[in-house]
């Protein structure tokens, strides 16, 4: 199959990629991800993902517009639901660009981070198929969460501490956030 695999950041589509190749798919990765936060950071995830991608052989269609703004648009004053706003923008996206480009379906590699919630991926990934007629594939990817990350830190890639949002940058780094 063509798939459209929605990539997050290099370190995270290692993994997903090596199951979609060895499974005999034909795979182009797609940066979206008006979420991250701050620019350079936004900067650093594209570039270390389009160099593992050209060292790979596999195209990448990005959305080089830093797409902050969009983001806290959606998410302000609905911070509680920040995760599922930001899923659903990037899921929608790219399951419309797989609908204009005649992939087969769409992924993405959030299925491969254990800290993302599967179930509302799914369910976005299974309502957006039915909206665009392309399918949905989802797998578990969180099974080479470690062989992930041992192969990026080999390869010397930066790795971010965090999903990328303010919130997240927030969570991570603030300590009064922090359950003791």
């Amino acid at each position: 199959m063509k798939v459209l695999l929605h990539a997050c950041c290099g370190p995270c589509t290692i993994y997903p990629l090596s199951v979609l190749h060895d499974a005999g798919h034909q795979v182009t990765a797609y940066f979206y991800n008006p979420n991250i936060h701050p620019f350079k950071e936004f900067e650093k995830r594209l570039a270390t993902l389009s160099v593992y991608l050209r060292e790979e052989g596999i195209e990448l269609i990005s959305e080089d517009r830093y797409g902050l703004t969009d983001f806290v648009r959606q998410v302000a004053f609905n911070e509680h639901k920040k995760c599922t706003l930001c899923y659903s923008m990037r899921l929608k996206k790219t399951a419309l660009l797989a609908r204009e480009k005649g992939f087969d379906c769409f992924t993405t590699t959030l299925l491969y981070s254990r800290y993302q919630d599967h179930s509302k991926l799914a369910e976005y990934g299974e309502r957006l198929s039915n909206e665009t007629e392309v399918k949905f594939y989802y797998e578990d990817f969180r099974l080479g969460w470690q062989s992930g990350i041992d192969a990026s830190i080999s390869r010397s890639m930066y790795r971010q501490p965090y999903c990328g949002c303010i919130y997240s940058e927030q969570e991570r780094y603030d300590k009064s956030l922090k359950n003791f």
